[in-house]
C-alpha cells in the first residue's frame, strides 16, 4: 500500500495488468471519512484484485464544496484511507475531475456512489472503451459529510 503520483501511473497499472490482476478505482473528496465511504471502497475492492483511490487535493475540494472544506487535509484523508485493509494506493488529484488520471491508469472497473448516473460519471467512456465496466454502488443511506457537519453545527 503507497501513494502514488501521476509518473507512477502507467509503471504500476501495466505492471498488475501484465501479472493478470484486475485493477478498481474510485475516487472522491473522502473528508470525515464515514460508513458511507466505507461501504462503497469495501465493495470496491471486491470488483477487482487492486484498489486504487484517487483522492481530490485540499485546493479541488474547496473548489467544489467551498471555502470551508476539507475539513481534514489530504495527508489526513489519505493516511486515513490507506489504513484499510482493502486499499491498495492512494493517489491525489489537483483537478477538479480525475478525467486525465483515469486516461493514464485505463482501469479495468470504475466505481461511483449511487447518486450518480452512468451517463454523468466522470471516466466512463474511457473505461468502457477499454474494455473495462463501470459499477454504481447505492449510497449508505443516512450517512453523507455534508449532512454529519451540519448536525455538527446545530
Amino acid at each position: 500500500m503507497n501513494v502514488l503520483n501521476m509518473k507512477d501511473i502507467k509503471r504500476i497499472s501495466s505492471g498488475y495488468k501484465s501479472r493478470g490482476l484486475k485493477i478498481v478505482f474510485t475516487n472522491g473528496c473522502f473528508d470525515l471519512l464515514h460508513k458511507g465511504h466505507l461501504d462503497l471502497l469495501k465493495k470496491s475492492s471486491e470488483y477487482g484484485d487492486i484498489l486504487i483511490i484517487g483522492l481530490n487535493s485540499d485546493s479541488s475540494v474547496k473548489k467544489l464544496k467551498g471555502a470551508s472544506r476539507p475539513v481534514e487535509n489530504e495527508m489526513i484523508r489519505t493516511q486515513k484511507l490507506m489504513a484499510l485493509n482493502y486499499v491498495n494506493h492512494v493517489i491525489i488529484f489537483k483537478q477538479l475531475t480525475p478525467k486525465k488520471l483515469i486516461s493514464e491508469l485505463k482501469p479495468d472497473v470504475l466505481v461511483k456512489g449511487g447518486d450518480y448516473e452512468l451517463n454523468k460519471i466522470v471516466g466512463a467512456d474511457e473505461v468502457v472503451s477499454n474494455g473495462g465496466v463501470v459499477k454504481i454502488i447505492p449510497l449508505t443511506p443516512g450517512f453523507s459529510t455534508t449532512s454529519i457537519i451540519e448536525k455538527r453545527l446545530i
